[in-house]
C-alpha cells in the first residue's frame, strides 16, 4: 500500500483539515476526488479520503470506490441542421469544472427574404410616403441578385394616443391635422396594414392608400411598434426559413422606457402581442419597452433590424444600435426610392456577411456560470469579440464555446440549467443542458463514511451498547480499551499514536501529515526523503522506516534493484572489475574508472614486457597453425592483421619490437574489458647493411662540411674587423691606435674642458687632463 507524500500536490489542492463530507472535497476542484472505500487508511480521519486521483490510488483506494469530478460532454447528431449544428449537447458538471465545445454556422448561398417596413406616418414623413410607392417592385428586382425569394410587408406608427403626446381635443383625435384643412389618420401606436406577401402590385397599392397622422411632442413611439411587429409573428407572417429584416423609418428619435410616465401610464411592457384588428390594443395601458427587452426579442424571432434615418437624427440612433445585436444604421439625405433600395441591399449583405453568436443561460443561474467564446472564422474573414465579418456564402464559422460552473446553488441540490446557443438572425440554434453534479452518490451503498463515529455504536431498548464481532453486544462497563488495538509485541496502544474505541484505532491528527494504519503505525513524514519526495516517492512510510516497492531498495527508496544499469558493452557487470551497487559501479580499486569500470590506464602493460610474446610469434612466422605454441609465453590474447594503426585509440597502446634480423614489427596492446589483448602486424618493415653504412658516411660528411664553413666566416669576420680605420675617431675624443698590437691602446688621452662661471670673463678657461692608459689586460687598481 503506497500513498503519496505530505508534500505532493494533492495535499496543497485538495487535502485540508477542515473537509469533513464529499460534497465539501468536490467543491475543492474538478480534479479532486473522495475514496469512500470503508477500511481506506485504516484510523486516519475522514479528510484524508479527499485528495487527488492517484495519491488515493496509491493509498489502496480503488477506482471504482472514488467520488470524483466527471466531465461528460454528449453531443445529439440526431437532428439534421442546415446552418447550425448540432443541434444539441448535454454537458456533465461539477463545481470548479469547466467543458468546450464546438458550433458550427454555415452562411447559405441565398436565403429567401421576408422584409417589414414600418413607417412613421407623423405629418412631417408626407414626402417619404410618396417616395415609397416605387420602391416595391425596384426593390424586388434588386434583391433577385442576392435572395431567392423576397416577401414584403408594411406597418405605420406615430405615437402613444395619450396626452401629452397627442392633442385631446375632441375635434383632434379623429384629424389631428384639422387646423391645416388636411384630412389625416388618427394618432396610432401601431397599426399592422399588409402581412406579408410577394405580390409586389398589392405592396404598392396599400403604400399608395396610406395617410398621414399627427402628434404633439417630437419623440415617436417607433420601439413600441417594434416590438409588436416582432412578437406578433403570425399576423405579420414572418416566414420560419426566411431571413427577417426589420425597417423603421423615420425622421424622429423615440421615446424610452419610463418615458410613458408623463402619461401616468406605469405598468412595464410584458413583451407579448396585443393585436386586434391588427390595431395595438396596449399603447395606452403598458410602457414603452426597454432596450434589453426589445433586444431578446429580436433574438429570440431570429430578426435583423435596420434603421433608416435623416442625418439630424444618426448620432442619436447610432447609440441606439449597439444595443441591439445584428443592428444596421442607415443615413439618408433624402428618403428617395434609390436611396431606400441601396440602404436595403447594403443592409442585407453587411449583417449576413457578419456573423455574431448569442449565448444567454438561465436567469436563475447565471450568477453561477460563466461563459466564454472564440471564433474560429473562414479565411478572408476578420475574428471581433463573439462575431466574424466578411463570412461569404457557403463558408462555415466555428464557435469555441467553453461553459464553466462555479458554485452549486444554495441548498446543494443537482440541477439542470438551458444554455441558448443562437447566432444572431437564424432561426435555428444550439440548445446546451447542464447537469450539475453538486452531491455524492458513494456507490450502490450510497454511503460515503464522512465521519469518524464509532463503528460498533448503536442503540438498543435505549441504552448505549457496543457491538464487538466477537462477542455481540456489550455495556459499556464492560469495554475493553486494550481489544484489538495493540501491534504483536507491543505495550501501548495504536503505537501511543491514537485511540481505541470498540476494537480499533483511531489515529490522531498530525500538523506534520497523515498517520494510519490498523495499529497508527504508519505516517508519511518521519521517514528519508529523497528528491524531495518522502520515500523517493517510490515507498510507503511504516513505523519510521521506508517500505519501498518491489523494484526499489535503500532507506529511501531511491536505489533500484535491476543491474541493467551497470552492464557494460560486453555483457559483463562492471566489467568484470566491480560490483553493482544503486544502481551504480564501484569498481575494485582506485586504478579503474569510467560509469562501468571500463577504463584502466594503470593496467596496460609496457611495450618491452611482451617482447618474448612477439619474438616466439616471429619465430613461428606469424602463422595461425604454429600460433599455440606461444601459449606458454603468452599470456594474452593474440591475434594476427594487416595494419594495427586502424585500431588506435584511447584503450589501446602503439609499440615496436625489431628483430634480430633488423626487421621492425609494430604491434599493440590492450586490456579492455579486463582482457589482455595483442594484435601483431604482419608488415615487416626491414632495411639493408649497405644502406646503413652509406647513410652514417653521409652525415659524417655532412657534419665536417658544417664545420669548415663555420671556421671559413669567422675568419672573414675577423679580417673585416682588423680593416676598420682607427682614425675614424673623432678628434675630441683624441683617440690613437697604432695598429700595431691589438692588446695595447694609447697610455695616454688628452681633452680640453671648458668651464662657465655665472659672469663667465672674456675668455674662455681652458683645463687640460692627461689621463694614463693601461693594458688592456692589466687588473684595475684603484
Amino acid at each position: 500500500m503506497l500513498i503519496a507524500d505530505s508534500l505532493s500536490s494533492g495535499d496543497s489542492v485538495c487535502w485540508s483539515p477542515t473537509i469533513t463530507s464529499c460534497a465539501e472535497c468536490l467543491r475543492r476542484g474538478p480534479q479532486c476526488a473522495w475514496c469512500f472505500k470503508e477500511d481506506f487508511l485504516d484510523g486516519a480521519g475522514p479528510s484524508h479520503r479527499c485528495d487527488l486521483p492517484v495519491n488515493l490510488l496509491r493509498g489502496g483506494c480503488d477506482p471504482e470506490l472514488m467520488e470524483q469530478s466527471q466531465i461528460k460532454v454528449e453531443v445529439n447528431t440526431t437532428i439534421s441542421s442546415t446552418q447550425v449544428s448540432p443541434k444539441g449537447i448535454d454537458i456533465t458538471l461539477r463545481p470548479g469544472s469547466e467543458a468546450s465545445v464546438i458550433v458550427e454556422v454555415k452562411q447559405l448561398e441565398r436565403y429567401p427574404v421576408d422584409l417589414y417596413y414600418l413607417v412613421d406616418v407623423s405629418a412631417s414623413m408626407q414626402e417619404n410616403l410618396d417616395h415609397l410607392k416605387t420602391v416595391g417592385v425596384a426593390l424586388s428586382l434588386r434583391m433577385s441578385e442576392h435572395s431567392s425569394d423576397l416577401w414584403l410587408g408594411f406597418g405605420s406608427f406615430v405615437d402613444k394616443p395619450v396626452s401629452p403626446y397627442i392633442n385631446v381635443h375632441p375635434s383632434k383625435i379623429n384629424n389631428p391635422c384639422s387646423d391645416y384643412e388636411i384630412r389625416c389618420r388618427p394618432a396610432h401606436g401601431f397599426h399592422h396594414v399588409l402581412s406579408m406577401t410577394g405580390n409586389m402590385s398589392e405592396f404598392t397599392r396599400v403604400i399608395k392608400r396610406q395617410r398621414i397622422s399627427g402628434n404633439m411632442d417630437t419623440p415617436e413611439g417607433g420601439l413600441d411598434a417594434m416590438l409588436q411587429a416582432v412578437v406578433c409573428q403570425k399576423a405579420v407572417g414572418w416566414r420560419p426559413e426566411a431571413k427577417r429584416l426589420l425597417l423603421l423609418m423615420t425622421d424622429q428619435p423615440s421615446h424610452l422606457a419610463l418615458d410613458s410616465r408623463l402619461a401616468g401610464i406605469v405598468v412595464p411592457h410584458d413583451g407579448l402581442c396585443h393585436l386586434e384588428n391588427n390595431i395595438y390594443t396596449g399603447s395606452t395601458t403598458m410602457d414603452h419597452p426597454s432596450l434589453g427587452q426589445l433586444s431578446d426579442k429580436l433574438l429570440e424571432n431570429y430578426i435583423y433590424s435596420i434603421f433608416a434615418v435623416e442625418k439630424q437624427q444618426y448620432q442619436w440612433y447610432k447609440e441606439l444600435v449597439r444595443f441591439l445585436p445584428g443592428s444596421y444604421l442607415g443615413k439618408l439625405g433624402l428618403f428617395q426610392a434609390p436611396n431606400l433600395i441601396e440602404l436595403v441591399v447594403d443592409a442585407y449583405k453587411r449583417l449576413l456577411s457578419e456573423v455574431t453568436l448569442s449565448v444567454s443561460v438561465d436567469d436563475k443561474a447565471d450568477s453561477r456560470y460563466w461563459v466564454s467564446v472564440s471564433p474560429l472564422c473562414p479565411d478572408g474573414s476578420t475574428a471581433k469579440d463573439q462575431s466574424c465579418s466578411g463570412v461569404q456564402p457557403g463558408q462555415t464559422v466555428y464557435f469555441n464555446i467553453t461553459i464553466g460552473l462555479r458554485s452549486c446553488p444554495d441548498d446543494g441540490e443537482d440541477e439542470d440549467v438551458m444554455v441558448m446557443v443562437q447566432p444572431v438572425g437564424y432561426n435555428e440554434s444550439t440548445t446546451v443542458r447542464i447537469h450539475s453534479k453538486c452531491g455524492c452518490r458513494c456507490g450502490q451503498a450510497r454511503r460515503c463514511h464522512e465521519s469518524n463515529q464509532s463503528p460498533c455504536r448503536e442503540t438498543i431498548g435505549g441504552a448505549d451498547q457496543e457491538q464487538r464481532p466477537d462477542e455481540g453486544f456489550i455495556n459499556d462497563s464492560l469495554r475493553d480499551s486494550n481489544w484489538n488495538c495493540k501491534a504483536d509485541g507491543a505495550n501501548v496502544d495504536c503505537s501511543g499514536r491514537g485511540v481505541c474505541e470498540c476494537g480499533r484505532c483511531v489515529c490522531e491528527q498530525s500538523r506534520l501529515g497523515k498517520i494510519y494504519g490498523k495499529y497508527c503505525e504508519i505516517d508519511d513524514f518521519s521517514c528519508p526523503y529523497e528528491g524531495g519526495l518522502l520515500c523517493g516517492g517510490r515507498g510507503v512510510c511504516v513505523s519510521g522506516e521506508c517500505v519501498c516497492e518491489d523494484s526499489w531498495t535503500g532507506d529511501s527508496c531511491g536505489c533500484p534493484i535491476s543491474t541493467a544499469t551497470c552492464q557494460s558493452s560486453d555483457g559483463s557487470l562492471c566489467s568484470g572489475r566491480g560490483r553493482c551497487v544503486c544502481g551504480k559501479c564501484v569498481c575494485n580499486g582506485p586504478q579503474y574508472s569510467g560509469d562501468v569500470c571500463e577504463r584502466c590506464p594503470a593496467c596496460q602493460s609496457t611495450c618491452q614486457s611482451y617482447w618474448k610474446c612477439v619474438d616466439c610469434h616471429l619465430s613461428r612466422g606469424l602463422t595461425q597453425k604454429e600460433a599455440g605454441h606461444c601459449n606458454s609465453t603468452c599470456t594474452s590474447l593474440v591475434g594476427y592483421i594487416d595494419d594495427v594503426s586502424g585500431k588506435a585509440g584511447e584503450t589501446w597502446i602503439q609499440c615496436m619490437y625489431i628483430s634480430k634480423d633488423s626487421c621492425r614489427y609494430r604491434y599493440q596492446t590492450s586490456s579492455e574489458s579486463g582482457q589482455n589483448q595483442l594484435h601483431i602486424s604482419t608488415r615487416a618493415e626491414c632495411g639493408s647493411s649497405g644502406r646503413l653504412v652509406g647513410t652514417f658516411l653521409s652525415v659524417c660528411a655532412l657534419t665536417v662540411l658544417c664545420g669548415l664553413v663555420v671556421v671559413a666566416v669567422s675568419r672573414l669576420l675577423l679580417q673585416r674587423k682588423k680593416s676598420w680605420s682607427p682614425g675614424g675617431a673623432t678628434e675630441e675624443g683624441h683617440y690613437h691606435c697604432t695598429g700595431k698590437d691589438l692588446s695595447y691602446i694609447p697610455t695616454t688621452n688628452e681633452k680640453t674642458v671648458t668651464y662657465r662661471r655665472d659672469r663667465p670673463p672674456d675668455r674662455p678657461v681652458e683645463m687640460n687632463i692627461h689621463v694614463p692608459k693601461m693594458p688592456l689586460g692589466d687588473p684595475w687598481q684603484s
